[in-house]
């Protein structure tokens, strides 16, 4: 097939674009770079396949395609609160654009949307049928409200135009080609062990997260895209965590020497947060395999090999817990 990946220069779209070139398909991966790096794609740049284009998904493209996976946002509190109102545009204008793309050439669409949809949930683990408890007005709700909307208009979109839509919920995803700098959890633990920096931890550290291996979760996004059901589907490891485990874990792994340092809690951050992967199971046979040990120990390894040839700066800024 001819399969369009937008954001596929981002670090799940890369491994997913990986994926698909491996079994065969010809692929246009779609990134106007404001967080994804042409680094990740550079060995599939030669091949016949395979093209790379840049574009901003804000504004119309037209392509002959017969699957689109739409992951292009950036989908770190630092990189989507640098910017909020290109966050919601993305979210909205340029998930309008893919869909209408889809609608036009009747491609079958996948949504890469995010528990964020939740909130701060109020019942645990999230099913999908939760209808969430977001703040409309808070600072992550740029990217929260915009999903929710991406969403509404891909069910829209199916119920008005047929569109072939499914719908994946995706919980915290961690492995290589993650940022150094985009403040999520894992990469700053790892960042700042490496670097014998105190481990940054917000709050008391008892906020809960779980950690699905980027494989398994684009395991489930092609299961998702080639079956048989819409969704929304949660994807994402029921394994949970406290972020003061992960800390203590990554410390032992890296460097036992370094210290905890804990920080005031950032505004809206959500206190549990974990799947229940019941329709996974059900309609896609799907459940994750990585353990945790062994997904960090492979994304370590990744850092130590990025951070030894080039000077990254460790961020200090707001998780993305």
């Amino acid at each position: 097939m001819r399969i369009l990946v937008t954001g596929g220069a981002g670090f799940i779209g890369s491994h997913l674009i990986d994926r698909l070139m491996l079994e065969g398909h010809e692929v246009v991966c779609l990134d106007n770079f404001y967080t994804g790096h042409k680094r990740n794609v550079l060995k599939w740049l030669d091949h016949p396949y395979f093209e790379l284009i840049r574009h901003d998904i804000t504004e119309p493209i037209r392509l002959e395609v017969d699957q689109i996976y739409h992951l292009a946002c950036p989908a770190s509190p630092v990189h989507y609160q640098y910017n909020p109102v290109k966050t919601i545009k993305t979210n909205v204008i340029g998930t309008l654009n893919m869909l209408g793309l889809a609608k036009r050439v009747k491609a079958r669409f996948l949504l890469a949307s995010t528990s964020e949809v939740y909130g701060d949930p109020e019942i645990h683990p999230q099913p999908e049928e939760y209808r969430g408890n977001v703040n409309t007005i808070g600072i992550r709700s740029c990217y929260d409200e915009g999903k929710r909307v991406a969403e509404t208009l891909a069910f829209d979109y199916h119920r008005q135009n047929n569109v072939d839509i499914r719908v994946a919920r995706i919980f915290n995803t961690y492995g290589p080609r993650m940022q150094e700098n985009d403040g999520r959890v894992v990469s700053n633990f790892i960042v700042q062990a490496l670097q014998g920096i105190p481990l940054t931890v917000y709050g008391d550290g008892s906020q809960t997260r779980s950690f699905c291996y980027v494989s398994d979760l684009v395991d489930g996004l092609m299961r998702l895209m080639n079956g048989d059901h819409l969704g929304p589907v949660n994807l994402g490891n029921p394994g949970e965590y406290t972020i003061l485990e992960l800390a203590q874990v990554i410390q032992a792994m890296v460097n036992p020497e370094v210290q905890v340092r804990f920080k005031p809690l950032p505004q809206d951050d959500p206190k549990r947060r974990q799947p229940d992967i019941t329709r996974a199971r059900e309609w896609l046979g799907w459940e994750p395999t990585v353990p945790l040990k062994d997904g960090l120990e492979r994304t370590i390894a990744d850092f130590q090999s990025r951070l030894s040839s080039a000077d990254a700066t460790p961020t200090d800024r707001v998780n993305s817990y």
